[in-house]
């Protein structure tokens, strides 16, 4: 089943949500023991499945500007980098 536009999260926020309770708890581990600066060999795995699932290369406009802070546009691959790394802040804090 593909997801429609009216199941994407709007927010980086909603997204880490989703993610907190989608994720196993397998999975979460594995990117909580990650050290930040190497975040980016997530990219090909988590951040397809974020790109992917959460519609950023089908238009998603709203998580796309959520993710940019009021800054200029970002593209698919640094929106779900910028994810990745919200995600990753709130299982430091777990």
């Amino acid at each position: 089943m593909t997801k429609t536009k009216k199941e994407w999260p709007k927010s980086m926020d909603e997204a880490v949500e989703r993610l907190m309770a989608d994720l196993s708890e397998e999975d979460k581990k594995e990117l909580k023991n990650t050290k930040e600066e190497y975040l980016i060999l997530h990219h090909f795995g988590l951040g397809e499945h974020i790109r992917n699932e959460f519609g950023l290369w089908q238009g998603n406009k709203d998580l796309l500007e959520s993710c940019c802070g009021g800054g200029y546009y970002q593209d698919p691959d640094e929106a779900s980098s910028v994810i990745i790394k919200a995600l990753w802040e709130r299982l430091q804090r777990s």
